[in-house]
């Protein structure tokens, strides 16, 4: 819960998260007592981490980067972090004029009745916890781990004051361009509650160090007194596990309950007439060929095959064959695997007859009329086949499951489409559920791409992926040739998802300062117990977050801190731990928190729960509730004001200035919108997006960025090698915005549009276009043409640096001002009414009335 409970009038409000599972406890770490000192500790060097491994064997320290300065031994972590600011005091004095106020005082209230200009040029702000300069430079990226708040309430009852959601979101397995790296026989934690060695700890003295969550004081084996730069002792905060507040080790023999595994992957690839209809086959074939260098692994890297219409098709992979053989299996009711043991085979060995066998696929089933698709058993099969070694499944199907265990029919109404209350949405039997569980325990996820034309049930069939720690990858109207772009997005997700780093047999854990307490969680995964996370595969794509709650108060700590650690297996055979530690100072003002709040993260957190509350109760009750959540910030804030100074106006602290645009978005998200035909998949899909995406790229989704492009210059811009990449100011999505003499670029995260206005000038469409007259424009056209002039040069190393900036495809599209495109363009102004929406104006006035109510 983010606040007290609701008055009396029933108000919707969110309740617990679903699906938490129930399971074995697990142990996350190494049994009791740490190693003997003594033994050999080994450094490596910070570098750069790519999906192919990295380099593990030059000695650290020498190079990489700064990691700003340790903590001082004997210097406390709880002394009182400075004061950021004056707005201390919750009955400071207005600016008579509130519309002369601009958002650059950012310890000012804001009108938000008269403020028009909510987003700076150059974007919105990446708040950051306000910590002494030693802390400040050594916690963890605000990319990778980030907190709602960055002032923690001193109690539950100031949170409750504030009414903002108290959460963390994570970003834990993203990839890193440098990560130091520890191979050391010693990995020195907590004994009492097994927190990492990390900045935010005190030492005692030279042998002895407190722990920043239990405050258990812990001694110092004397392994870590040695610093590897003067190859001396008696340094401890010298340590890179004291200068980074991300750091990972490559895990000694206890944190191994048995080998590593190999990296092991299987291939369902749906084989019915639909799917060779839609032309995905061959897409997918060429695309693993070309790829298959380049697939995380090592020498024992295993790789196998089924392929699946209403029966199933084996592949002997023998390396003494002379070509693979196919065996039919058309009983589904009881799953038998064939006798041999080529159905998974090494890649490195087998690699001839992967290649023969990716060839000849298309082939093999082209014309094959047989329409019935037997995913589940297919996924048995796949269970069987992959029970000793774990590995990762990956599920190509493009119809509704018909055949055998975990048969769907359809469930969707096309008269729901736009309701308020909209059916369906959860799952309509538990049989994927069970097999994600069945596959989570022996370490197998599964990761499904959805390639339909037609409803395909994806809130049955995704709970396979949403519950074994896998992914959703979805494709909606795909078909090779009635719509090449999409066809294009799966090329490109799919050598994205082939050759990007992979964590295999997977647990996380995330703990926090005593007194606090994590009771939610979001994201893909299976719950094992109370706070341990089993996530068979992790991937650099992958999202979370959590909720808090404040159990005690924390009047004796100046700063708290949360510790995220994931034990994973590399594609290389190593086992792994990826630590990051998170410290937000505390405050027992109202004002401070509020100063603090992350708009951004909130507003990632909210969607999360309303994704919650749209299965536990209705989307209309998800809907209210994230109106609700908007009015009680905004009437809370207002309480620590003067009456005199709320009276016809609607004020805010600067940090949440765009939590009611962000809530407009939300509302009118595919997830959450009413009163537009959505599919039941695409509204299916967007929901698993508000769970999984991590913040940046959820925020592009419901928020777009939009950019002036006419007036491209050099000044201010980024000078690179290779060129200068312009900085065009963002503007706010409203057609206002949008003038017929100028040319705009919206990012809405899988889409570009390039905008182009009827009366542009000749100039622009000569140096873009190659020509002076507009009508020669063809809307839709997905590719610039090269042309060697400064005003094309600036706009297309623009495109590409946005294009960099995001790890799947996003297709640019031109659009004309008198095109059909231009209604998909104008759908993202968020800011602006429709026929089933409030504008941002407008809901800014209910906000008001219910304020004043």
């Amino acid at each position: 819960m983010y606040g007290p409970p609701p008055p009396s009038d029933q108000r919707a409000n969110y309740g617990p998260a679903l699906g938490q599972g129930q399971g074995s406890t697990q142990s996350f770490g190494p049994p009791p007592g740490l190693p003997v000192s003594g033994q050999t500790t080994n450094y490596t060097s910070t570098q750069p981490v790519t999906g192919q491994g990295v380099n593990y064997g030059q000695p650290m320290m020498s190079q990489g980067t700064d990691y700003g300065q340790p903590g001082l031994v004997g210097q406390s972590v709880q002394q009182a972090a400075p004061s950021s600011g004056n707005y201390n005091q919750p009955n400071q004095q207005f600016n008579a004029n509130f519309g002369n106020l601009g958002i650059q005082d950012t310890n000012r209230p804001i009108n938000l009745l008269q403020e028009k200009k909510l987003i700076p040029d150059t974007g919105v702000e990446t708040p950051r916890p306000q910590l002494e300069s030693e802390y400040k430079k050594v916690n963890t990226s605000p990319e990778i781990f980030r907190c709602t708040l960055n002032k923690i309430p001193q109690s539950q009852s100031l949170l409750n004051k504030a009414r903002l959601p108290l959460g963390i979101i994570l970003h834990p397995f993203k990839d890193l361009s440098q990560l130091p790296v520890i191979q050391s026989s010693v990995i020195v934690r907590c004994r009492s509650c097994r927190t990492y060695i990390n900045p935010f700890v005190y030492f005692v003295d030279q042998r002895r160090w407190k722990c920043n969550l239990c405050f258990r004081v812990n001694d110092l084996p004397e392994e870590f007194l040695f610093d590897p730069v003067t190859k001396t002792y008696g340094e401890p905060h010298r340590r890179p596990e004291i200068k980074s507040g991300t750091i990972e080790f490559i895990a000694p023999s206890e944190y191994m309950l048995r080998p590593p595994q190999p990296a092991v992957y299987l291939f369902i690839l749906d084989v019915s007439f639909n799917a060779i209809e839609t032309g995905y086959l061959q897409v997918f074939c060429q695309t693993l060929l070309d790829e298959l260098d380049r697939i995380p692994g090592d020498a024992r890297t295993l790789m196998g095959f089924i392929t699946f219409d209403k029966a199933l098709h084996y592949y002997n992979l023998s390396e003494g064959l002379s070509q693979p053989h196919m065996m039919v299996a058309p009983d589904i009711e009881e799953i038998y695997l064939p006798a041999y043991d080529g159905l998974l085979v090494n890649m490195k060995e087998n690699r001839e007859m992967i290649i023969d066998l990716l060839t000849r696929l298309p082939q093999m089933f082209e014309g094959n009329m047989e329409t019935g698709s037997a995913l589940g058993p297919a996924l048995q099969a796949a269970l069987k086949m992959m029970n000793a070694t774990g590995g990762r499944i990956t599920v190509m199907q493009t119809v509704l499951p018909s055949e055998g265990p975990g048969s769907l029919k359809s469930r969707e109404d096309p008269n729901q489409r736009s309701a308020k209350n909209v059916p369906n949405m959860g799952p309509a039997t538990d049989f994927y559920k069970k097999m994600a569980l069945d596959c989570s325990a022996q370490q197998i996820a599964v990761d499904i791409f959805l390639l339909n034309g037609q409803y395909v049930d994806l809130s049955s069939i995704g709970c396979v992926a949403k519950y074994s720690g896998g992914s959703i990858n979805y494709y909606s109207q795909f078909h090779t040739v009635q719509n090449p772009e999409e066809s294009d997005r799966y090329e490109y997700d799919l050598r994205r998802y082939l050759t990007r780093k992979i964590g295999f047999e997977s647990v996380m854990r995330v703990r926090c300062t005593k007194g606090l307490s994590i009771h939610t969680f979001h994201g893909n995964f299976f719950v094992r117990s109370t706070d341990l996370l089993s996530l068979p595969n992790v991937n650099p794509d992958a999202g979370f977050a959590m909720q808090v709650s404040i159990e005690d108060n924390l009047q004796d700590s100046a700063n708290v801190c949360f510790q995220c650690a994931l034990l994973y297996t590399s594609s290389k055979g190593e086992r792994r731990i990826r630590v990051h530690t998170l410290c937000v100072p505390v405050t027992n003002q109202l004002s401070e928190v509020f100063m603090g709040a992350d708009q951004q993260a909130i507003t990632s957190l909210l969607a999360k729960m309303a994704v919650d509350r749209s299965l536990s109760s209705t989307l209309g009750h998800a809907r209210e509730a994230m109106i609700n959540a908007c009015t009680d910030a905004f009437r809370a804030f207002g309480g620590t004001l003067p009456t005199s100074q709320r009276i016809g106006t609607l004020p805010i602290c600067h940090s949440l200035r765009l939590l009611p645009v962000y809530v407009v978005a939300m509302l009118k998200f595919m997830a959450f919108r009413v009163g537009v035909s959505t599919k039941l998949d695409d509204r299916v899909f967007a929901m698993e997006q508000c769970k999984n995406l991590p913040l940046s790229f959820l925020i592009l989704k419901m928020y777009p960025d939009l950019y002036p492009v006419h007036e491209l210059t050099e000044e201010g811009g980024i000078h690179r090698e290779d060129g200068v990449i312009p900085q065009p100011p963002l503007l706010q999505l409203t057609a206002a915005q949008i003038n017929r003499t100028g040319a705009y670029i919206m990012d809405a995260a899988d889409s570009l549009y390039l905008y182009v206005g009827s009366a542009v000038s000749t100039q622009f469409l000569q140096g873009i276009f190659n020509t002076g007259d507009y009508g020669q424009l063809v809307e839709g056209m997905t590719e610039l043409p090269e042309l060697e002039n400064p005003t094309s040069e600036l706009l297309r190393n623009f495109l590409v640096y946005l294009l960099e900036q995001r790890p799947f495809h996003a297709k640019v599209v031109l659009v004309r001002d008198d095109g059909r495109q231009r209604v998909e363009f104008m759908r993202h102004m968020i800011e602006d009414r429709t026929e089933s929406s409030m504008s941002y104006y407008e809901f800014l006035q209910h906000l008001q009335k219910q304020i004043q109510n």
